[in-house]
């Protein structure tokens, strides 16, 4: 007989149901604003979007989007596109729609935090919970402390800006020309427009931010310096050096790093050290994710390809390669990245291991030996490649660019500065306080655990800023949820909702996308597009509530579900954790279990019709919406 494992809803069951928020690691009620596209309410869809994530207009555009991953719509066909409707409504009521002339962004951030109270789900990331009555004007600093934070990428501005409407006075040091770190020199501007991240940055600068670029810690200033002159210190520097796997032949000109390729792209270095004139005619990427097609799809732009493919593969024509242990199912990059790289020109070689870069005996790079590879991993999902021996390929090409890795540059700290390092270089920290061995000094992003999403380093700083106000003000911020579920009279979904297919993002045609750096290539959904795009969410903060004393147990629900996600089963076939079991001896005590009877839910399967409401004859099932909202109280720490 089958068994049915159930489990007591509680407050954490019920926001797991919303999955996509649920996923994101700055808790975004991605559910939310994507629902408000589809009633036409935008500039809501906007406030809810900004509220826990102040990149939000950047994460519009190269989010990694575990929202999507975890979207349960993807049960059905596919999931719903919730990184190009954050896009949607960015543009339109986002830092890009305004001018760095007006104090328009600073109108911007006093509504959200106004219409804080007015949305369904606040999660524990958004700051306007426990910020809205501490800085009224939301520029003029109320603690009068000063933070150092070393870098500008998203852990950098996530933090400086939580900080700032904390009170305190972040002070942010680049060494970089421009602020944003990898943000503005490690990712493409044909997926990231420039003008975006300084209309991103502007509004942070707008709190009291101050930037200061052109200044290397450890060079420009000291480390000492800097925890001398403020009150805290943030290292958040990224991960900004390629890693390149040892070989023969590795050693000379015609290899490059794909980070540091990137960067001299971005600011248009041309000088002598830079990657930009060593490019060779044949060039060959190691790499299979997202940075490895970054930096092939650039070499393509940057060498000025504007001839179609196939003549690309004529004698003596520029070539891209792009070479990768993993086969096309392993490979880590996104599906779009390898579509788009393979329609803009980019050679892809899967399943190849690097064994040595060749060499002429003048010392000029003349191509590279690969082995195929047969297994990346082993049966328990460790990284251990296997290899054919005897299947040897070699792939003529005079420049080499690595993609394999990246890693931090922490030559900022010395010896007497307190900080300790791992066996494996790295800054020791604790992970609920991201504080170091020095008790002034934190880490943020990829320096403290490694590289990671975009809105994992988002998180990071926003965790960051949170530990840092706790040190210097002795009161640690702790989050609670207020949680309800509210009753939806007649609630009634969109024609045909579960049938829509996904909408898939406009883009250019590789041919005028590889006409420049700065060619965008997703020219975004227009409102047509959205609104019928957010009409796909199953509005999964939506539950089926069953009032148990008006059931009379007549299976029509179960009958009438067209996802077939409603069972009526004995009692006697239900299993669960230990808290179940009490609970159903203590209701059924002294009673034969296999004459009892339950109605059981797979929440999976479940697509809200409300099907099940509209055929119950005793009014027991309910559609209800979750609501709950961050409740912030302070404690000595």
């Amino acid at each position: 007989m089958q068994q049915f494992k159930v489990e007591i809803p509680d407050e954490e069951y019920w926001r797991k149901q919303v999955k996509c928020q649920y996923a994101c690691p700055v808790n975004t009620d991605a559910r939310g604003y994507v629902r408000a596209i589809a009633r036409g309410d935008f500039e809501s869809a906007y406030l809810i979007a900004r509220g826990p994530n102040p990149l939000a207009s950047i994460c519009g555009r190269v989010c990694g989007a575990p929202c999507e991953a975890a979207c349960r719509r993807s049960e059905i066909d596919a999931a719903v596109s919730i990184r190009a409707l954050k896009r949607f409504v960015t543009e339109r009521h986002g830092a890009e729609s305004f001018t760095t002339e007006t104090l328009k962004p600073i109108d911007m951030l006093r509504r959200v935090f106004a219409d804080r109270k007015s949305r369904a789900c606040v999660g524990g990331e958004e700051l306007t919970a426990i910020g809205d009555g501490n800085n009224d004007d939301l520029r003029k600093p109320t603690v009068g402390k000063k933070v150092a934070i070393i870098g500008s990428g998203p852990a950098g501005l996530a933090c400086a800006h939580d900080l700032a409407l904390l009170g305190y006075q972040p002070v942010v040091f680049e060494m970089e020309s421009v602020p944003a770190g990898m943000l503005a020199v490690g990712i493409p501007a044909y997926r990231l427009p420039r003008d975006l991240i300084r209309a991103e940055v502007e509004v942070i600068r707008a709190l009291g931010v101050e930037f200061v670029c052109n200044t290397q810690v450890g060079k420009d200033i000291s480390l000492a310096q800097l925890r001398a002159d403020h009150e805290a210190t943030v290292i958040a520097v990224g991960a900004k050096r390629s890693r390149k796997i040892p070989l023969p032949g590795g050693e000379g000109p015609g290899v490059l790093g794909g980070v540091e390729f990137l960067r001299d792209v971005s600011l248009d270095n041309r000088g002598p050290e830079s990657t930009l004139g060593q490019l060779g005619e044949r060039i060959l990427v190691i790499g299979g994710g997202n940075v490895a097609y970054d930096v092939s799809r650039t070499v393509i732009r940057q060498v000025g390809y504007d001839v179609s493919r196939s003549v690309l593969r004529q004698t003596n024509v520029r070539e891209v390669h792009l070479c990768c242990l993993e086969s096309i199912d392993e490979m880590p990059a996104d599906d779009v990245e390898i579509i788009e790289g393979y329609e803009e020109g980019v050679l892809l070689h899967a399943s190849l291991g690097p064994i040595e870069i060749v060499r002429d005996d003048d010392g000029k790079l003349t191509g590279m030996r690969f082995k195929r590879c047969l297994n990346v991993f082993d049966a328990a999902g460790r990284f251990a490649p296997q290899f054919d021996e005897s299947d040897v390929t070699t792939i003529d090409v005079d420049t080499v660019i690595w993609s394999v890795g990246q890693q931090a540059d922490l030559s900022l700290i010395d010896k007497d500065s307190g900080i300790e390092l791992t066996e494996r270089g790295l800054i020791k920290c604790d992970d609920d306080t991201v504080r170091t061995s020095a008790k002034d000094v934190f880490v943020s992003g990829d320096v403290a655990y490694g590289p990671r999403l975009l809105i994992d380093a988002v998180a990071s700083g926003k965790k960051c800023a949170r530990t840092i106000h706790a040190y210097l003000s002795g009161e640690r911020p702790e989050v609670g949820y207020d949680l309800v579920h509210l009753n939806i009279p007649d609630f009634k979904r969109e024609r045909d909702y579960e049938k829509i297919p996904r909408t898939e993002i406009p883009t250019a045609a590789a041919s005028q996308r590889k006409t420049s750096q700065s060619s965008v290539v997703e020219s975004g959904f227009d409102q047509t597009q959205a609104m019928t795009e957010a009409s796909r969410c199953l509005d999964c903060g939506v539950n089926t509530i069953f009032d148990s004393e008006r059931c009379i147990l007549c299976g029509g629900c179960a009958d009438v579900c067209p996802e077939l996600c409603l069972k009526l089963v004995s009692c006697d076939r239900l299993t669960g954790e230990p808290e179940f079991s009490e609970l159903l001896s203590e209701r059924y005590a002294d009673v034969d279990l296999s004459e009892m009877s339950a109605i059981i839910k797979d929440e999976d399967k479940c697509i809200r019709c409300a099907l099940c409401e509209q055929r119950c004859p005793v009014d027991a099932i309910t559609m209800e919406r979750l609501n709950f909202g961050a409740q912030w109280s302070c404690s000595p720490c």
